[in-house]
């Protein structure tokens, strides 16, 4: 089937107005993979490329080769996520990726995680609204208690709808085509490691890694190119990839086999001793680790992740007590070696031992991956 140059998909924002969704295509010719703008508000136009990034991050198989533009007609309130849903299912009628036959589509719903494709939330008032302002279109809305769409002579809360209003309740991207939950297909994992700065603000921050096995008969792709982090910007992109790149090519067999996203509770951090962290998520979420009974606290990097090597990091003193002060029962803590001059590091591993051991923690010292 042809597929289409442009598609749109209506959407209720909050306060009442119906807003259009527009996406289109073009050839990519360096540019970015997707492209969003919303009137008078940057902030939500880059909200809406991560939620589109993380929702293709469930496609079996993805074609790069494209720029798509995606636009609204009207700017949502800053806390309005109602045309998430919307936006997802332009790019995805846009690409051919669903094809819900000819008519008008209409969306409202949003998720925590689109990068497992599940979660879909909807609002009652909003898909009721939608069903009385575009009685012809067809209707998808996040998963929401009871029947929403009287008004259009749909039981859409049941699934059932009439066949003269067509609705869908969409708990999770694979039921577009029918498919079970995409999530039981991901695996995710997290892994803290220390904001240090010397101020009030200390404090353990976590990443994340989400990955999903990448198809057998899928077209072979270079392994950063399979890597999203679409919270950072470029520069952290391109270091989050060379990273996690480099450590799997010490695994030997897990190149080329997963598709990757990478999330941050806090991005505004600078350095590169969250890379041991980054790593351990990945490796945990590959299960190439052992669960630790609590939290895998790890702080470290390296120049040469591809030998499976961990190097010190700066101010691990500093670092080691605001992980001794926030870890509890059952958290593993990784510390590279070397870092602690040789003359205070009996004394300050004697007591730090101590205080983790008391804790219910444990930690280690490490030189490499793999060698835990």
């Amino acid at each position: 089937m042809q597929r289409p140059a442009s598609a749109e998909c209506r959407t209720v924002l909050a306060d009442g107005r119906i807003a259009i969704v527009t996406a289109s295509r073009r050839p990519r010719a360096n540019r970015a993979d997707v492209k969003c703008a919303v009137p008078g508000s940057p902030a939500l136009a880059a909200r809406m490329q991560q939620v589109i990034r993380l929702a293709r991050h469930t496609e079996a198989r993805f074609d790069s080769r494209e720029q798509v533009v995606v636009s609204i007609d009207g700017a949502p309130a800053d806390n309005d996520r109602g045309w998430e849903l919307a936006a997802v299912l332009a790019d995805r009628l846009v690409r051919g990726i669903w094809q819900p036959g000819p008519g008008a589509i209409a969306a409202h719903g949003w998720s925590d995680a689109w990068h497992e494709g599940t979660g879909i939330s909807g609002g009652a008032h909003a898909a009721a609204a939608l069903a009385r302002a575009c009685p012809d279109a067809f209707i998808v809305t996040g998963a929401i208690a009871g029947a929403i769409a009287e008004d259009a002579g749909a039981s859409v809360a049941t699934g059932n709808p009439a066949p003269d209003s067509p609705a869908l309740v969409l708990p999770h991207l694979g039921a577009l085509s029918g498919h079970t939950d995409p999530a039981s297909a991901v695996s995710t994992a997290r892994a803290w490691f220390p904001l240090h700065s010397g101020g009030v603000h200390d404090a353990l921050a976590w990443v994340e890694v989400s990955v999903a096995p990448w198809p057998a008969d899928a077209p072979g792709m270079d392994e950063e190119e399979t890597i999203a982090a679409p919270e950072l910007n470029a520069v952290g992109q391109l270091a989050i990839r060379q990273v996690l790149a480099a450590a799997r090519h010490f695994d030997g067999r897990a190149l080329g086999r997963w598709r990757t996203v990478v999330r941050f509770s806090e991005t505004r951090f600078h350095g590169n001793s969250y890379e041991l962290a980054l790593v351990m998520a990945d490796r945990l979420a590959r299960g190439r680790e052992f669960v630790p009974r609590g939290r895998l606290i790890a702080t470290g990097c390296s120049g040469a992740w591809h030998t499976g090597r961990v190097d010190p990091v700066q101010e691990l003193p500093a670092k080691l007590a605001l992980i001794v002060r926030q870890a509890g029962a059952g958290d593993r803590i990784l510390l590279p070696e070397g870092n602690i001059p040789g003359e205070i590091a009996d004394t300050v591993l004697a007591g730090t031992m101590a205080a983790i051991r008391a804790q219910g923690a444990t930690m280690a010292r490490i030189a490499r991956i793999g060698m835990i």
